[in-house]
């Protein structure tokens, strides 16, 4: 039978329920440290529960959580967030980008960019393997999701040679996949990578769509069967919430509904309520984003309450799924 593999222990997949399908729960990013960029460290267990308790109190019953060894991982604070929080976590296994890159790896010496120049597409396969199938960070909690990702409008080599070895480590193991498009740009340029390596795309969930909110790009994407991410709710910095609740009725519209998954994505203290600078906080997304989207879906023509169901239940359940 299909499961989902959480920090808790592997699960049917409808057993995972109401879920933000992008989201940074606990993350130290050594690059960040270096720079002293204190707001993108998410590093208070007891902060980020307090902000869980408003994402459960919403429905929220799960997250998935994107954060890579390179964005600063640590599978053991997200199990202590996991049983503490009464949440099911989906955790990473694999690598983010290459602009993370020049900080040095934990524990190591070397950059993470030496370490890559370093090892052969074989190898870092082993390695993203190993992450899903015996445990990481030193211990036996397991990923999920295997990611890779991609700079801004530029595929750097470290980043293909990763990308391509990620994908060999869902050749050997069929695990689900998830990639970050720096801005949203090279959405279609790494699918063509995922169908060169004879990858099936329905494979794969695309974060940060709606960094480029180009209805064209969205589509042509969905047309390959990829899932796509909206998970800049609440950035109205970028675009305006009107822009991306557009572009998801788009897809709609479009015969797409089966293939879109939401996340906030938050990975700064200060999106968080409980952080000490009193942003929007985990449960904004469900309480306030969803009631909206209901509301825009319905003056559409469409059901909203029905499409709120498959964004955060019936298309994570699937995304998510690794095969029998």
């Amino acid at each position: 039978m299909p499961f989902i593999r959480t920090l808790t222990g592997d699960i049917a997949p409808d057993q995972l329920g109401r879920t933000y399908s992008h989201d940074h729960l606990y993350c130290l990013p050594a690059l960040w440290q270096e720079k002293g960029e204190t707001d993108l460290l998410i590093d208070d267990v007891d902060a980020t529960l307090a902000d869980v308790a408003l994402f459960t109190a919403a429905g929220g019953e799960a997250v998935y959580d994107a954060t890579a060894i390179d964005y600063g991982r640590n599978v053991a604070k997200l199990h202590e967030i996991s049983t503490r929080g009464g949440i099911k976590i989906i955790a990473t296994a694999g690598f983010n980008k290459g602009i993370m890159w020049p900080a040095r790896m934990p524990g190591q010496e070397c950059t993470y960019d030496e370490w890559i120049a370093a090892r052969t597409r074989g190898d870092i396969r082993d390695h993203v393997v190993g992450e899903l199938t015996q445990g990481m960070d030193g211990t036996d909690l397991r990923g999920g999701v295997a990611k890779f990702g991609t700079g801004y409008n530029a595929i750097s080599a470290h980043e293909d040679k990763v990308m391509r070895a990620v994908l060999d480590a869902h050749k050997e193991t069929g695990c689900p996949l998830h990639s970050h498009t720096e801005m949203g740009t090279l959405i279609l340029e790494q699918l063509d990578i995922v169908k060169a390596e004879n990858v099936d795309p329905s494979r794969l969930t695309i974060a940060h769509l709606d960094r480029n909110p180009d209805p064209w790009v969205h589509r042509k994407a969905a047309e390959t069967g990829v899932f796509v991410c909206f998970d800049g709710i609440s950035r109205v910095k970028y675009h305006p919430e009107s822009v991306l609740v557009d572009c998801i009725i788009k897809l709609v519209k479009a015969g797409h509904e089966d293939q879109i998954v939401v996340g906030g994505d938050i990975a700064r203290r200060s999106m968080y309520r409980n952080y000490g600078k009193g942003g929007l906080g985990l449960g904004y997304i469900l309480a306030s984003w969803v009631p909206r989207f209901v509301e825009e879906a319905g003056e559409a023509g469409l059901d909203g309450a029905g499409l709120i169901e498959k964004f955060f239940v019936a298309n994570p359940a699937r995304a998510f799924a690794w095969p029998d």
